[in-house]
Parts: C-alpha cells; sequence; structure tokens
C-alpha cells in the first residue's frame, strides 16, 4: 500500500465536483506542508464560489505560505469586503502588507484587528 505523497499525489475522481471535498482536500495539502498543490486545488473552488469565505480564506493563506503575496493581498482584499468584522482576515492582510515592505497600508488594518480583539 502506498500513501499519498508528492511524488504520488491522489487526483480528483473525474464527472461532477464535490466543492466539499476539493476543500478538504486542499486543507489537507496545507496541513501536510504544500501550500502550492492546496491553491491549485481551491483556485477553480473559489471560482466556482466566490463568496465562500472559507475556501477564499484557505486560498489566502496558500498564497501567503507560500510568498505569493500580491495574490494573497488580493484575496485578503476580497475577504475583507465579503466580512469586514472579521479580525484575522484583516491581521493576515496586515501581515501580508509588511511581508511587501508596506507597513504603513499595514496599520489601519492591525488597528481593526486590535479593536476587534485578535491576537
Amino acid at each position: 500500500m502506498t500513501n499519498p505523497t508528492p511524488q504520488h499525489r491522489p487526483t480528483p475522481p473525474s464527472g461532477p465536483v464535490d466543492l466539499h471535498s476539493e476543500y478538504l482536500r486542499a486543507d489537507l495539502f496545507l496541513a501536510v506542508g504544500q501550500p502550492i498543490e492546496a491553491a491549485k486545488v481551491l483556485e477553480p473552488l473559489v471560482d466556482a464560489e466566490p463568496g465562500n469565505e472559507a475556501a477564499l480564506e484557505l486560498l489566502a493563506r496558500s498564497y501567503f505560505h507560500s510568498a505569493q503575496l500580491t495574490r494573497a493581498e488580493e484575496c485578503l482584499t476580497r475577504l475583507v469586503a465579503l466580512a469586514p468584522a472579521n479580525g484575522w482576515a484583516r491581521r493576515a492582510l496586515a501581515r501580508t502588507l509588511e511581508r511587501q515592505s508596506r507597513a504603513l497600508e499595514a496599520v489601519a488594518h492591525h488597528r481593526v484587528a486590535d479593536a476587534l480583539g485578535v491576537a
């Protein structure tokens, strides 16, 4: 019996895509340290359901952890627009901006996250 490894990845079944299963699959990729693979799974999911905050958040995390900061910023900006009181998204957007040497732009998002009680 072989274990799924970076060299041997299970492919999703053909036919209609089960979005929840794909989300769980992406979450697993991220959990095992493969954020690029997670993003590849999540991109079509977010395209199919652009208002799905959970999928958008996981995609933003995948981009952040793979240092795709411009893409992470785009996802987090969309997430903040969908859910302005999402303190995690505010903090993550601030940190993404800081990693791009844009600390002044990050200040407002840090303040909102602080006001929302996010560590």
